[in-house]
């Protein structure tokens, strides 16, 4: 499901007003000389929707923690930086669409947050500091545990037991397989799940494997890095789908 934008820019906007600073008026009678500023909202006011303003900032703007700058005229305000990054938030669901098509790029976008969430609740904590080969790799432990748990096998791991769980061959005893549909001796079946043998071995032989095992590689630009995070994207939506079989 997609973002709801009216909600989602009426949060922001909450919070912008709540974090506004201004001068309070002296008391009656009394003037004094003081540069002090408040927000505008109570400090518990503030906590609160900054709660629900961070969560929108996360699928938005998933690095803003580190994007935005933090430090500065943190004294005068603390939220600066949640301030800072809730405009860029909403200007970016406000005219996303807009600029991609001026900018001759009116292409779907791919989002990191609405990829399956064992690929991107592994990768997440890793992602939003730039470790973007490293999010991939804990993408992919995320999705090889869960498979395990989903068939009760802890003996196999990633490529053999993708070999094992989408094997054709009925099950066997402790040997589970995992159905993406019911076999019914057809060409599909065996075209469905010879292919996502194949397509779980090179996730791991081919992405898995080389961010985990190759020292001194560069970091992943960000764009690559999504695009094989997509991949274990698929692979978690098929184990989670198919159905367990067993003898």
């Amino acid at each position: 499901m997609g973002i709801d934008i009216t909600w989602a820019r009426d949060e922001l906007a909450q919070f912008l007003k709540l974090t506004e600073l201004y001068r309070p008026a002296d008391p009656p009678g009394v003037m004094t000389v003081s540069s002090h500023l408040s927000n505008r909202g109570s400090p518990a006011e503030i906590v609160a929707s900054a709660h629900v303003v961070e969560q929108i900032l996360d699928r938005v703007l998933p690095r803003w923690r580190t994007e935005v700058p933090g430090d500065r005229n943190k004294t005068v305000n603390r939220w600066c930086q949640h301030r800072e990054a809730a405009q860029r938030a909403d200007a970016a669901m406000q005219r996303d669409a807009e600029v991609r098509a001026r900018l001759g790029d009116d292409a779907p976008q791919l989002s990191a947050g609405f990829m399956h969430p064992w690929a991107w609740d592994g990768a997440k904590a890793l992602w939003r500091s730039g470790h973007f080969r490293e999010a991939v790799t804990a993408a992919a432990r995320k999705v090889n545990a869960e498979t395990q748990n989903k068939v009760g096998r802890r003996d196999l791991s990633e490529t053999k037991l993708f070999q094992s769980v989408f094997s054709q061959n009925s099950p066997k005893a402790g040997e589970p397989r995992l159905r993406l549909m019911v076999d019914d001796g057809g060409d599909t079946f065996r075209s469905v799940h010879r292919g996502a043998m194949a397509f779980a071995e090179g996730c791991y032989a081919g992405i898995r494997n080389p961010n985990s095992h190759e020292d001194g590689l560069p970091e992943l630009p960000e764009h690559e890095a999504l695009e094989q995070l997509a991949a274990f994207s698929v692979l978690a939506r098929w184990v989670e789908s198919a159905a367990v079989e067993t003898a």
